[in-house]
């Protein structure tokens, strides 16, 4: 994987997600789609990735105020169930898209749990953690960061990790 400063050029615009992971000093290389995105089975192929690689970061709503973010692999579904009963609460719901670009400052199809607009709690799935190489949200639509999954675990050591699929 190649160090992040030697893969920017003129035409590479950095993002939030970027100069967080820059920040951190941790590598990933930064993935342009040559079009858009219509499902994660096209993301993953043309990254040369398995669907189980690709982290979809998901942004739920709490309360007024409170929101969660959960990290979860490829095509794998969260269990309201389990993310219910783990969180103590009877009632959760997922956040609109307006919610997800005021909370994260990042568009559906973009978010990452990195440089977000205000700190929020993250809790991680363990489908994510059986991929060595995972991509995610660069902040921007039709791109991606692709990383080390211990980096990824590194960077968010504050992070929660445990079974929220079925």
């Amino acid at each position: 994987m190649n160090d992040s400063n030697t893969m920017k050029d003129s035409s590479d615009q950095s993002t939030p997600v970027m100069r967080a992971l820059d920040e951190l000093k941790l590598p990933y290389q930064f993935f342009r789609h040559p079009g858009q995105v219509h499902s994660l089975e096209q993301a993953a192929h043309e990254r040369g990735q398995r669907p189980e690689q690709v982290v979809r970061s998901i942004l739920f709503r709490l309360s007024a105020d409170e929101y969660l973010m959960v990290l979860v692999a490829g095509p794998a579904q969260i269990s309201w169930p389990k993310l219910r009963a783990y969180l103590g609460l009877s009632r959760i719901s997922m956040a609109d898209p307006q919610d997800v670009l005021r909370v994260t400052g990042y568009p559906t199809g973009a978010v990452s749990p990195f440089g977000l607009s205000v700190p929020l709690r993250v809790i991680i799935d363990a489908s994510v953690t059986r991929e060595e190489v995972i991509s995610l949200g660069s902040g921007v639509r039709n791109s991606t960061v692709i990383m080390q999954r211990d980096d990824l675990l590194r960077a968010l050591p504050q992070a929660e990790i445990g079974i929220f699929t079925d």
